[in-house]
């Protein structure tokens, strides 16, 4: 019997432990809380003034209210968005609605605008020539070859009256075909984004993304033309839509629109001729 009540007594002991052991399992925090309750941030930029933008006016906010930030750096647009996707980062900054949107329908991938961020425009800039007036018969003129941006680029040229094309209502189905009247046979060629700065000088013009034209050490004032920026080619900061209403997220979102951010950019000169967001007025 004595054995016998030792033996149950063991197993009652046992399996008050495996129960309580349960229990503290159960409330342990998910990996979805963890999502939630993260202090330590890692953020993706491709090549342009982001990172830079970032650092200097939105990092010391986030910093005073206890999050730590580490940078990733990235030099193609479907990595980075990947990298969103699978946790590795935790936000983006470097893309604009339209080609996210293009991402995620390829990718299979759900990630969503946080914020819109002030964003430098497409230019066109001569490279062998110097002047619109110089544009003759056959001048080779680059474009970016992602079709959001190859449509802003061809938006360029017929503002300045090189070309005509039909409008499509998703730029993201954009490529050359779309032109209708190219009067002076222009060459326009579609290349990589990060290729049209080094290449500049072996073709006439370029249309060239507003990030690399800041990464590029390119200048403004030398752009023989600059988009009107439609609103949906602005920059914005990506994040997981399950993300969108985390607390983290919106620390993010609170400090690109808070007043300390609005004095940071308008202060400084090398962020003049930026679109800005709305909320900046």
């Amino acid at each position: 019997m004595s054995i016998a009540r030792t033996a149950a007594a063991a197993l009652t002991a046992t399996l008050l432990a495996v129960s309580l052991t349960a229990c503290g399992a159960s409330s342990a925090p998910s990996s979805s809380e963890a999502s939630v309750d993260k202090t330590a941030l890692k953020i993706g930029f491709n090549p342009g003034p982001y990172q830079e933008m970032f650092e200097g006016g939105i990092q010391p906010l986030l910093e005073a209210e206890g999050y730590t930030v580490e940078p990733v750096d990235f030099t193609d647009g479907i990595v980075v968005n990947v990298a969103v996707d699978s946790g590795e980062i935790d936000a983006n900054i470097m893309q604009h609605p339209v080609y996210l949107d293009f991402v995620n329908a390829q990718e299979g991938i759900d990630n969503a605008a946080l914020v819109q961020i002030p964003t430098p425009r497409m230019g066109l800039f001569g490279g062998k020539k110097s002047s619109l007036d110089d544009v003759a018969e056959g001048s080779t003129v680059t474009v970016p070859n992602s079709p959001s941006n190859l449509y802003r680029g061809l938006l360029i040229l017929r503002e300045v009256g090189w070309i005509d094309f039909d409008d499509v209502d998703d730029p993201n189905t954009a490529d050359l075909s779309i032109i209708t009247s190219n009067p002076k046979n222009l060459n326009i060629t579609p290349i990589e984004n990060a290729q049209q700065v080094p290449a500049l000088q072996d073709v006439d013009y370029a249309t060239i993304q507003g990030n690399f034209i800041v990464s590029g050490g390119l200048d403004y004032d030398d752009a023989l033309a600059v988009e009107d920026q439609p609103e949906r080619f602005s920059n914005v900061v990506a994040v997981r839509a399950a993300d969108v209403e985390t607390p983290w997220a919106q620390a993010i979102k609170a400090a690109y629109e808070s007043q300390e951010f609005i004095d940071y950019v308008t202060s400084n000169p090398q962020y003049s001729g930026y679109q800005l967001p709305a909320w900046f007025e």
